[in-house]
């Protein structure tokens, strides 16, 4: 509606603007119209979770795609060979009745397997001819026969895998449900000359609202009348303290921090009344603006999403390069393949291309992957670190910049008395925030009596208009709630004060007079408390009170030891205030009478503190972890500059307007030396971090306010306090802190770290046992012209016996240097150059000695007890790497119990398969003989040793890819 900026209209002008009468407001007919014209004062409500697709986003995972075309792959190879193979049952009986049964006995056909297996001990009667094509049909019909079972385990695992997710993540999204509503249900507006209570979703532009202490801020106001008027503005701005508001004109463009004669919607008012003129409502105002720009903001893939994205796409090219190649040679080469007709070798072909990919494909991978994660997030939220993502859980591990609001996030959001100064003496004072716990101590020294400090912490107690609350919390001014605390920490209670000294009148601060006043009575008659600006208290006041509570005359020296008190102070960001005091037998007629002839008491200075763990957080994260922190604050360049300082965050500052000035190009290079940004703005923030990105850096925001959302949203994660945040930040947020700490980022690293390692181990292990397979069929077809193992076999390795071994490596503890590696160790690939070259030696070492164990059965035993001992080599030779991955880590065995249990249960369904015959028929396989077992040991033993003497060569390779990071 407006032409111009709200702010840079005066009074008048703004009224005439908005075509409101400043005495009535709008008529209910203007009121209507504009209703219809703007529509509700309402942000736009995100839509709620829908359960359906959250389940269906759980399978846009790479590995997860490539599951479903495998299962889907299976299937329509099961679909071709039935329709042009006999069923096992007909061959069954056709062998039945060459053996001379009755046809129509099935329960004969159950002998065609050891007839297969040994002819000789059936019959000796049939020419070597017809028992090999009999064999070899039906091990063809049994092979197309396990099509539809693979396909449906498969499909199994996937729908497992996207269920762990989804509870997950269903699971977060309920405890943190979308953005609430961030309006006030009501409001006092002007209408038809009158002040009535309306929803605040029906106020519209020009509306003239009415604002009381402690309500909420329903729309952007011009601000035309005020009465002692502070704003809450901290979860907009990330200014500190209220602000206090004019109605005044302002003659040029500000920030936001700087547009004192408006109020935004949203913000709070924590002490006086005030009248304004709705400009802005629902998407329009400084809030929804923000809503907006959180809602603009592209959610990027976490670097765990984009490390498991990327190898899933390795593995799927070369599982169909490779499947490619073996389905020709099968196909032309191949002898057995030759023999059959044309359709037959075809499904033949295949059927060995989708073993092969079967072998090659980590079916367990995304599900232990959605496991690991799944405890890691557990395991986060015990340290009160809730995980909304899951593929964000290892994502802090990878992070190199940590940007963090201040005030909530590093301060802890309440004003708190840091010095005093009473005559010549300066006084520290510990505690933080409004706990009345702290000292107060002149060097080493504690006080414990000083009857000018008691004087000041009196007056400062007096002289105000906040309460302390039972649970720790105030109502009221920040600023006069601290001074409340301070003299409780001496023993002052204020409401046996306010019993003995009974407030009769007060002289309220403006913004002109810089002062306030208030008359009490008192065993003398009365007494006036004073407290203001520093140099504005002075001028009034004609002598002082030392600490030992003596009156003596102000001298031209004293007051240059006060300025100078206050300048000190100044200079460490402290917000400081003067207090003086006046007694009196009656009260003064004028009010200038009553403030005249003070005498000075002190000086308090206060700020809202850094958290009492922040400075060793802040070390401990760049001195061992090596991350830069960087501040971001809506608060003014000095204060953020002194708290910096404070906790330990070295580098230059920079405010919003000069960032500004700045284009994108010189930013990028600028950013690299500035670690506090001040007097920013929503928009900045997001600046910052993408610029931060730009540069490679993998970066975490944290904070807590609705102007911390769209930057929040933007980092690679985002971190929301739980507590003191407001859910629009928690909703832009990968990562809750529940508990409000920033040293629960410090747990929450370290947790991350540990899940990557964790990850990167299973990752390892699992490919390294899918290589050493594909490595033994592709050399088995080559030497033997045959698949070593069928689909089901391999499937069972790779889901049962290596599947729970891998889970457990997930519940590895986190390794005790995790906090000293730096950053670029996190941000490489999970498979490196270095751990490729490992799985490649491990998997052609592994498939020597299987494929020597394989021909010495298949020469001098039976093929089943080839197939039987290649089956379980593998099973054993695979734990052999779980074993020599995990010592490299040097963890302690016993830290992880649950990979003990998990290696002894796989073993033993391993064991199970071959001992009990229900399994052993499923898997055409049978007992070992004991050369088998001894040639297993020695290999286990073999396999160890060499991949520990070639770990230095392994390292070299690590080196190099260090130095390149």
């Amino acid at each position: 509606m407006a032409s111009k900026l709200p702010y840079l209209l005066n009074v008048q002008n703004v009224v005439s603007e908005y075509s409101t009468d400043q005495s009535n407001g709008l008529t209910n007919s203007q009121a209507e119209e504009r209703l219809r014209t703007y529509g509700k004062n309402q942000l736009k409500a995100k839509k709620s979770i829908n359960p359906l697709l959250l389940f269906i986003n759980q399978f846009k995972d790479v590995l997860v795609i490539v599951l479903i075309v495998s299962a889907l792959v299976s299937f329509a190879l099961s679909f071709v060979s039935k329709s042009n193979v006999k069923s096992p049952d007909a061959i069954g009986l056709e062998i039945a009745q060459q053996l001379g049964c009755d046809r129509a006995d099935k329960s004969q056909a159950r002998k065609t397997d050891t007839f297969c297996q040994e002819p000789a001990k059936v019959c000796d009667t049939l020419d070597a001819a017809t028992v090999s094509q009999l064999c070899s049909d039906l091990e063809t019909s049994r092979e197309a026969n396990e099509g539809p079972k693979e396909a449906i385990l498969i499909i199994s695992i996937v729908i497992a895998i996207a269920l762990i997710g989804f509870f997950n993540e269903y699971k977060a999204e309920k405890t943190v449900e979308a953005l609430k509503n961030l309006l006030s249900s009501d409001a006092s507006v002007k209408r038809n000359g009158k002040i009535i209570k309306i929803a605040s979703c029906d106020i519209v532009p020009g509306d003239i609202v009415v604002l009381h202490e402690g309500e909420k801020i329903p729309a952007d106001l011009r601000l035309i009348s005020v009465r002692n008027l502070l704003i809450n503005e901290a979860s907009l701005t990330g200014e500190s303290l209220p602000v206090e508001k004019t109605n005044q004109l302002i003659k040029k463009i500000s920030p936001l921090g700087d547009q004192i004669n408006m109020a935004f919607s949203g913000t709070f008012v924590s002490q006086g009344t005030a009248e304004g003129i709705v400009v802005a409502t629902a998407q329009d105002t400084e809030l929804g603006k923000i809503a907006s720009l959180v809602n603009d903001v592209v959610e990027e893939e976490t670097p765990m999403q984009r490390k498991l994205d990327d190898l899933g796409k390795r593995l799927g090219v070369m599982i169909m390069i490779i499947c490619a190649l073996v389905f020709v040679i099968v196909l032309i080469f191949v002898k057995e393949a030759r023999d059959k007709e044309i359709v037959a070798r075809m499904i033949f072909a295949f059927t060995a291309a989708v073993a092969l990919a079967v072998a090659a494909i980590p079916e367990g991978l995304a599900f232990v992957v959605r496991i690991s994660l799944a405890l890691g997030a557990r395991r986060m939220a015990s340290k009160n670190a809730l995980v909304r993502r899951l593929s964000a859980v290892e994502a802090l591990g990878s992070t190199d910049v940590i940007c963090s609001d201040k005030t909530g996030t590093l301060t802890k959001g309440e004003m708190t008395v840091r010095s005093c100064v009473v005559g010549s003496s300066l006084i520290s004072v510990s505690g933080s925030g409004y706990q009345r716990v702290g000292t107060f101590t002149i060097g080493p020294k504690e006080i414990t009596k000083n009857i000018g400090l008691e004087r000041l912490l009196t007056i400062g107690s007096l002289c105000n208009d906040s309460q302390l609350k039972s649970d720790g919390g105030i109502i009221g001014d920040p600023t006069e709630a601290s001074l409340l605390v301070s003299g409780a920490k001496f023993g002052i209670d204020y409401e046996k004060l306010a019993q003995l000294f009974i407030r009769k009148d007060e002289i309220p601060f403006t913004s002109d007079r810089k002062r306030m006043s208030t008359i009490h009575t008192s065993k003398n008659g009365f007494l006036v408390a004073t407290k203001g600006a520093t140099e504005i208290v002075l001028d009034l006041c004609t002598s002082y009170m030392d600490e030992k509570g003596s009156v003596k005359p102000l001298s031209a020296a004293m007051r240059s030891s006060i300025l100078d008190h206050n300048l000190d102070l100044s200079k460490q960001a402290l917000r400081v205030l003067a207090f003086a005091q006046k007694e009196l037998k009656s009260v003064p007629s004028s009010d200038e009478s009553i403030e005249k002839g003070l005498t000075f008491i002190g000086l308090q200075g206060m700020m809202d503190p850094p958290r009492v763990e922040v400075s060793e957080v802040i070390r401990r994260v760049q001195s061992e972890s090596g991350m830069r922190v960087i501040m971001i604050t809506g608060d003014y360049i000095e204060t953020a500059k002194a708290v910096a300082k404070e906790i330990g965050i070295i580098g230059d500052a920079m405010s919003g307007s000069d960032i500004d000035g700045l284009t994108d190009e010189e930013f990028v290079q600028k950013i690299q030396y500035i670690s506090v940004f001040a007097r920013v703005n929503p928009e900045h923030k997001i600046r910052i971090v993408q610029s931060l990105k730009k540069l490679g850096h993998q970066v975490a925001m944290t904070g807590d306010g609705v102007n911390d959302a769209p930057a929040i949203k933007a980092a690679n994660i985002g971190i929301a306090m739980g507590i003191n945040g407001t859910d629009a930040a928690k909703e832009a947020a990968d990562l809750i802190l529940l508990d409000d700490q920033f040293l629960t980022i410090i747990a929450a690293i370290e947790e991350g770290r540990g899940i990557f390692e964790n990850v990167r181990k299973f990752v390892n292990f699992l490919i390294s046992c899918n290589i050493a397979e594909v490595i033994a069929i592709v050399l088995g077809i080559v030497f033997f012209n045959n698949l070593l193992l069928t689909a089901a076999q391999l499937l069972f390795i790779n889901i049962v016996t290596d599947g729970l071994p891998a889970v457990a490596l997930g519940s590895d503890p986190s390794p005790k240097d995790a906090l000293k590696q730096k950053p670029s160790y996190f941000q490489q690939a999970i498979l490196t150059k270095r751990v490729w070259a490992e799985i490649v030696v491990f998997g052609f070492l592994m498939s020597i000695i299987l494929l020597g164990q394989y021909w010495y059965n298949h020469t001098h035993e039976s093929t089943i007890a080839a197939v039987s001992a290649a089956f379980t080599s593998m099973v054993v030779f695979e734990m052999v790497r779980l074993v020599d991955i995990r010592t490299d880590y040097r963890i302690k065995w016993l830290a992880n119990p649950w990979l003990t249990v998990a290696i002894i249960i796989s073993v033993a369904m391993q064991f199970a398969v071959l001992y009990i015959s229900p399994l052993a028929s499923s898997f055409d396989v049978g007992p070992l003989s004991g050369h088998d077992w001894v040639i297993m040991a020695i290999g286990s033993i073999v396999l160890f040793v060499a991949m520990k003497l070639l770990n230095p060569l392994f390292d070299k390779i690590d080196h190099r890819e260090l130095a390149k990071a």
